[in-house]
């Protein structure tokens, strides 16, 4: 009788380019069964693109896979999934209307009776630490229950082999730790696993080698237990990285950024109604929101920015002047700017150059109007500064938005933000899906710009970038938002019991946290 391989999926001499860029140079991966296995690499390094050939989305320009020791085509996800390949996405395909066992029953090639779907799916999800009720509707569950549902969706097609792409970014810290025991259940059984994460204390924590890859080449595969988060930096990016000193805050530095009492009803049935927030941001100091996305984030940057109007003027003070009910153009002439987080569509518009994008919030404080013209001219220096200052790559000024990568783009956003050096900087997952180079380039940038005097509100899902960057870390939950505490006395756990709506306790008591 033939031994099994050593490996469960190999991948040898890998190519793909488009275009212009040479995504994979003959990228070689081996994984065996059982194995948790990283893949690490900054925004362009080819990670995804790798991933999609695995997966059956992309057709190789060159290479060989090996899939238990037999040379495999992978031409569709469908033949992916026949060989016991499957894939958890970072932004996961759900239907809100349709209960749990209804989305996952669209997953599913063959015929399917939805009654004995369901018993399978409670079956599973006890077997794996995944509780989930295949009766509920989407809409109701949590964004770490929709990503349960993702995952027996992939467990019911008994997998060989799971793709996992940056699975954390929007967990709590506690729905991080369940996940951590349920993938080293899985690969206890032998399942191959397929890590793919920003976050280098988590490899650490969960995965067994790890490959990285740097502008599209393999620079090395580490055994995990003997490398650093520091030498797995300097890795991918070629270099060390800088660490970040949180800064001290001015505890006396004047209030640019007041919100009283402020509560805005929700616009619509997939919104978030905000209850009594109450918010100061000094001059000098960053300032931390966590909390797990769909809580009122986005409506609580609109309601600061002035994309939404609030009810009454004294709602939101900024340098000491209410307005509640100014428009955004109001608001960055007293001094604010701000950072959405969905970037193409709401932070740049993406067919439009990176000179006109630069324009589109710049034209006020960086004097690129005279007399109702466009200074073309001021305009392209102010867009070439942004590219050049923070290390955006791209063929030029000239280029549009959608043509950068995700992180270069975040760079440029917020590039052009911090180039007009605002009093009041509101900025939302400010390194969301980007690489470790671009991410301390982008915390640098805030912590300068507070230590100039400005103040800096960050709100973010990455609770490990908040307790890094910020002086003063609260959360928010379903529209409200919690006290506000000193960083440094804080931890991860405490912060997950905020996000998670739960008060913190006071001398054994609970203390109520929430405005």
């Amino acid at each position: 009788m033939k031994d099994n391989p050593p490996y469960l999926i190999e991948l040898q001499g890998m190519t793909k380019a488009f275009p212009g860029v040479l995504a994979n140079d003959a990228v070689d991966l081996k994984i065996k069964p059982g194995e948790i296995h990283a893949l690490l690499g900054e925004n362009g390094a080819g990670k995804s693109t790798l991933v999609k050939m695995i997966y059956g989305i992309l057709k190789p320009d060159a290479g060989t896979i090996l899939f238990n020791g037999q040379p495999v085509k992978i031409d569709t996800p469908a033949d992916a999934r026949d060989l016991g390949i499957a894939m958890v996405f970072q932004h996961f395909s759900l239907f809100d209307s349709l209960s749990v066992v209804e989305n996952i029953s669209l997953g599913i090639s063959r015929a399917v009776d939805l009654k004995q779907l369901a018993g399978e799916i409670t079956e599973i999800s006890g077997r794996y630490g995944l509780p989930l009720d295949p009766h509920r509707h989407v809409y109701t569950l949590s964004v770490g229950e929709r990503q349960r549902i993702e995952i027996i969706r992939c467990l019911l097609q008994d997998p060989r082999l799971l793709v996992m792409d940056e699975p954390t970014s929007v967990l709590t810290p506690q729905e991080v730790r369940k996940l951590f025991l349920t993938l080293n259940r899985l690969a206890g059984e032998g399942l191959a696993i397929l890590y793919i994460s920003h976050k280098l204390d988590e490899i650490k924590a969960l995965c067994h080698q790890a490959t990285i890859l740097r502008l599209g080449k393999r620079v090395n595969t580490v055994s995990v237990d003997t490398e650093s988060t520091s030498s797995l930096a300097m890795m991918m990016m070629g270099e060390e990285m800088e660490k970040i000193a949180r800064g001290q805050a001015v505890a006396t530095g004047e209030i640019r950024l007041k919100v009283d009492n402020l509560t805005m009803p929700a616009m619509d049935n997939t919104s978030i109604s905000l209850t009594d927030i109450h918010l100061e941001v000094r001059a000098g100091e960053i300032v931390g929101i966590a909390g797990v996305a769909g809580n009122g984030q986005d409506e609580l940057l609109k309601a600061l920015n002035g994309e939404e109007s609030c009810q009454l003027a004294a709602s939101i003070i900024i340098e000491n002047q209410h307005s509640g009910k100014l428009g955004p153009n109001a608001r960055r002439r007293a001094g604010m700017a701000s950072v959405p987080e969905k970037r193409l569509g709401h932070g740049a518009i993406p067919d439009m150059d990176l000179v006109d994008n630069a324009f589109m919030t710049g034209f006020q404080r960086m004097g690129l109007l005279a007399k109702g013209l466009i200074n073309y001219s001021k305009t392209r220096t102010f867009a070439q500064k942004v590219i050049a200052d923070f290390g955006v790559k791209t063929a030029g000024a000239k280029v549009p938005a959608n043509s950068l990568s995700g992180g270069n783009l975040q760079k440029f956003i917020i590039g052009r933000e911090l180039t007009q050096q605002p009093d009041i900087l509101i900025v939302s997952q400010p390194t969301w899906g980007v690489d470790a180079g671009a991410t301390q380039t982008i915390r640098q940038s805030l912590r300068k710009l507070a230590d100039r005097g400005a103040a800096v509100l960050v709100i973010s899902q990455d609770l490990d970038e908040l307790m890094e960057m910020s002086d003063r870390i609260g959360a928010i939950c379903g529209g409200r938002l919690s006290l506000f505490y000193p960083t440094a006395e804080m931890t991860v756990e405490k912060v997950g019991l905020l996000m998670a709506g739960v008060p913190l306790e006071k001398g054994g008591a609970h203390v109520a946290s929430f405005s």
